[in-house]
């Protein structure tokens, strides 16, 4: 699934080619692609078209487009394979088109909405009450993401002592810290020298505050070189796969060297994901198995 960094380029993407440009239609291809918008897409179509889109925005996983004095947005996530494409009109529709957004102009390109798994999809919701980023109501509970100049950094280190869980699955917390996934947790955690089991309650202050720096040293980098792509599954609005993946120093590493130590890197099973990590740098605390 695409994590912050992968959102953040697409978000990028549509920021530069689809905001300010007025919706003239709306086909909805696959009804799952917008079964999170409850009116159906009959009703989705209706209440976009006519409307200009403002500048894209992010939180954490999530990205929406404002309509302008609408007080609603379009709610986008991209789930497994969800991608939000920028095509010129006579591109040939891809196999798995979900949804297409035609605009008011002759700039020549409109927006698809590609989901081979159809796990991802858009929705319209209002915003949310006195959000100041018109926030859509229905992810007004998801937290602020690291790279967020808003991020509560005492609140987080706070939270982290008193949770009773272990660091990865802190980082994977949604309502704590929006936008980790388990490639970027596993890096975090790497260059920290903390295993992925490591109780919170255990974390001194300066220990936090140098994961929560590498997590986002690791989301900057994973940035630098347009996300992560294992696949074709994640792309950017032009099409194009981040090449953050030959850079990765834990995830997906199993029995190759580790970069610091050499010793071989481990893959274990976790929460139905695997974790990789050193068991020589990032040594399991003793009560875990």
């Amino acid at each position: 699934m695409p994590e912050l960094p992968e959102v953040e380029v697409v978000r990028r993407g549509l920021e530069r080619w689809v905001a300010g440009r007025t919706v003239a239609a709306v086909e909805v291809l696959h009804p799952r692609a917008v079964r999170r918008h409850p009116a159906g897409g009959a009703d989705f179509a209706a209440r976009l078209t006519g409307h200009r889109i403002g500048t894209a925005r992010r939180r954490g996983k999530y990205l929406w487009l404002p309509l302008d004095d609408a007080g609603a947005s379009v709610l986008g996530h991209l789930g497994m394979s969800g991608q939000l494409l920028v095509q010129p009109h006579d591109a040939p529709d891809e196999k798995h088109l979900r949804v297409r957004v035609r605009f008011a102009d002759d700039l020549g390109t409109e927006l698809r909405f590609v989901d081979q798994r159809t796990f991802g999809g858009l929705s319209l919701h209002d915003t949310a009450p006195d959000a100041e980023d018109g926030l859509p109501d229905v992810i007004a509970h998801i937290a602020r993401d690291p790279l967020d100049g808003l991020f509560d950094e005492p609140a987080f280190h706070t939270a982290l002592r008193l949770r009773r869980t272990t660091v990865k699955r802190a980082l994977l917390d949604q309502s704590l810290i929006s936008g980790v996934g388990n490639i970027y947790a596993d890096e975090a955690l790497w260059r920290t020298r903390l295993h992925y089991d490591r109780p919170t309650a255990t974390l001194t202050r300066p220990r936090s505050t140098e994961l929560l720096g590498h997590v986002r040293d690791v989301m900057n980098a994973a940035l630098d070189q347009g996300g992560t792509s294992f696949d074709s599954l994640y792309v950017n609005v032009n099409g194009e796969s981040g090449y953050f993946d030959r850079s990765l120093d834990a995830y997906g590493r199993e029995g190759e060297p580790c970069r610091r130590c050499g010793t071989p890197m481990r893959r274990r099973s976790w929460m139905n994901r695997s974790s990789y990590f050193c068991p020589r740098c990032q040594r399991p605390p003793r009560d875990a198995s």
